[in-house]
């Protein structure tokens, strides 16, 4: 299964149907129950299977339409957490508030976590398929701690539990496994040292493609704010992208377009495949093919063409069906003209 030069794929999520859950929400509601749900779940990750492949898109995922949240819809597959009695708390350092599950016990999985999303993923594409995982860090900063009372031993736990899925989806015929890390721009310290061995050993033994997304988070109003904040230069990536470069994760996602990223920090990844974020998740504004291809001309100079895979700078999950749809569209498009110029 060869892809192109410039292989595109989202970064994981994507909006989910009306008639599936709530819409335009990071945390929505869902709208059926029992097995009603599961099917109303699996009939929303066909849609947007068939929908990445007719926007024509190289690396194929689920869009996470099985989880009402990022890391939550792993975290309902663990024992030993309390998700009856959630608490309000501060998330991102306090970026902005968030009703989280209580850790009160030793941790566990249940069973299989995505098991059905990953088998009707890899039956229904002959493309490549990604699927996407909470890293260890983020999920620590996602959760209330009542039982291990140390952030790095609990996301150690963590890091087991993910691995132990990790091998399963491998198993299943995922390609490309991806945990998402948006904790690393916020704990920058703490990711280069801990938070790099935690999704090292949540990635150990794997031998499909590992992948790591570090972003600056979606496109809601916390986020926006919080970037605002950030000045003219965003070098959050400096700190934890050396670290990466030494780790065996094979793929960084980060943020590019719209933002204030300096593109030279690309370099410090060398060696590794670079998710170069084309897409800006935070506007509704449709990108050109032209800004797209202009995105990946800059990232040319940092990133080897080999190595460099044009995607989305975040997950899509609290945009409209149609925006998301025109922005996976002008993706494929944008990627075909950096082909065209540049390959």
């Amino acid at each position: 299964m060869s892809t192109p030069v410039f292989s595109t794929s989202i970064a994981g999520s994507l909006p989910k149907p009306a008639w599936l859950s709530e819409t335009r929400k990071l945390w929505p509601q869902w709208k059926a129950e029992g097995e009603e749900l599961q099917q109303a779940k699996a009939d929303a990750t066909l849609l947007w299977i068939k929908a990445q492949e007719d926007a024509g898109l190289d690396i194929i995922g689920d869009g996470e339409q099985s989880r009402q949240h990022f890391v939550h819809g792993f975290l309902e597959q663990v024992d030993g957490i309390d998700f009856e009695h959630k608490v309000k708390m501060g998330i991102r350092d306090n970026r902005y508030d968030a009703m989280v599950p209580q850790v009160v016990a030793a941790l566990r999985l249940k069973g299989r976590v995505h098991a059905a999303e990953a088998r009707l993923l890899r039956a229904h594409t002959h493309k490549k398929i990604k699927f996407t995982l909470p890293g260890p860090m983020t999920i620590v900063d996602t959760v209330a701690d009542r039982f291990y009372g140390d952030k790095v031993a609990m996301a150690m736990a963590f890091a087991e539990l993910l691995n132990q899925e990790a091998l399963a989806l491998q198993a299943d015929g995922v390609d490309i496994i991806q945990f998402d890390e948006p904790a690393f721009n916020v704990y920058m310290k703490e990711a280069a040292d801990w938070g790099v061995r935690a999704l090292e050993r949540a990635a150990q033994g794997l031998s499909c493609t590992t992948a790591v997304h570090i972003c600056y988070g979606y496109g809601i109003k916390a986020n926006t704010d919080w970037k605002a904040t950030l000045g003219e230069e965003w070098r959050q990536y400096e700190l934890v992208f050396p670290a990466l470069a030494k780790s065996c994760i094979q793929q960084v996602s980060l943020e590019c377009f719209a933002s204030h990223v300096p593109a030279h920090l690309m370099a410090l990844l060398e060696g590794k495949d670079v998710m170069v974020g084309v897409i800006d998740v935070a506007s509704e504004v449709i990108e050109t093919p032209e800004q797209i291809a202009d995105t990946i001309g800059l990232a040319l100079q940092y990133v080897p063409k080999a190595r460099l895979m044009p995607c989305t700078n975040c997950g899509l999950a609290p945009m409209s069906r149609e925006v998301a749809l025109k922005k996976l569209e002008a993706l494929a498009r944008g990627a075909e003209l950096a082909r065209q110029r540049y390959a």
